[in-house]
């Protein structure tokens, strides 16, 4: 069973680890994780999973199979030079990181290093995330399986350019958070019609949960099955021209872009970093 390494024991990780033990695709022995000595919480929680952990980088890399970058993205390129020394030919490395494009990461590991993003949403903790990756210069075709086998289990796992990443973050990345707002707006309409609220957020967080299996499942548009719960004269048509009056939909499409160009705007950033230095060696 491949050997997975974590750099970085955050939420993340953690998601994924459960995920991946949930879904029977990796052994908690099988799991290595790295954090600080001050970020005892997170050693914790891996421990609690049965995962081992350790405070050296190089440690996870030299008993891995797949290293997972997941760390902040200020420190992914100080994580790449420290680990870089100890990267082989059997390692691929899948950074999880926002805005650090593949051509940085390859350029800070050996030559032809093996190197996928993959941009997953915190979903995964229940087997039910949407992951999207990229593929660098020197992958192979067993790396695309494993990449499909690790995240399929916890989730949908699409194969993108890296061009939409950005994109897929703002929208799925981000997404869960206005999942999250629209349960507890939804109850707390429940709530103030008389529901109690125990009540109303299993109501609202079953709807959103079902409305999106009926989209995946039916294939139909969603403005289709929205035609199909709003009867001529009704009250789910009142509530649907409110919500259109009230700029609903134009304001998830708004969340959606100011998300992504935060995401371009890191990209960019980190691709300016990259151009002064290389002016600098030349």
């Amino acid at each position: 069973m491949t050997q997975i390494g974590f750099i970085g024991a955050g939420r993340m990780a953690q998601a994924l680890s459960r995920g991946f033990l949930a879904a029977g695709v990796a052994k908690a022995q099988k799991i290595f994780a790295s954090a600080p000595k001050d970020d005892v919480l997170s050693i914790e929680e891996m421990e609690s999973m049965g995962c081992r952990t350790t405070h050296w980088n190089r440690e996870v890399v030299a008993n891995s199979d797949v290293v997972i970058i997941a760390v902040k993205p200020p420190i992914v390129k100080s994580v790449l030079k420290e680990i870089s020394p100890h990267v082989t030919k059997r390692h691929l490395i899948i950074s999880v990181a926002l805005g650090i494009p593949l051509d940085v990461i390859e350029q800070t590991l050996p030559p032809n290093a093996r190197v996928a993003r993959v941009m997953p949403n915190t979903a995964v903790l229940v087997q039910q995330g949407a992951s999207v990756f990229a593929l660098g210069s020197s992958v192979q075709q067993s790396d695309v399986e494993t990449i499909l086998r690790l995240f399929s289990t916890v989730g949908l796992c699409e194969r993108v350019p890296e061009t939409a990443i950005d994109a897929v973050t703002g929208l799925s990345g981000s997404g869960p958070a206005y999942c999250y707002l629209a349960i507890e707006a939804l109850a707390d309409g429940g709530v103030k019609q008389g529901l109690p609220r125990g009540l109303a957020l299993k109501l609202a967080a079953q709807t959103l949960m079902g409305s999106g299996k009926m989209v995946m499942e039916t294939g139909k548009h969603p403005g289709t099955l929205k035609d199909d719960v709003c009867s001529p004269g009704g009250s789910t048509i009142e509530g649907v021209s409110h919500l259109e009056r009230s700029g609903f939909r134009s304001s998830l499409i708004e969340a959606v872009e100011v998300a992504t160009n935060i995401c371009r705007n890191e990209t960019d950033k980190q691709l300016r970093q990259r151009g002064k230095a290389l002016e600098m060696i030349m």
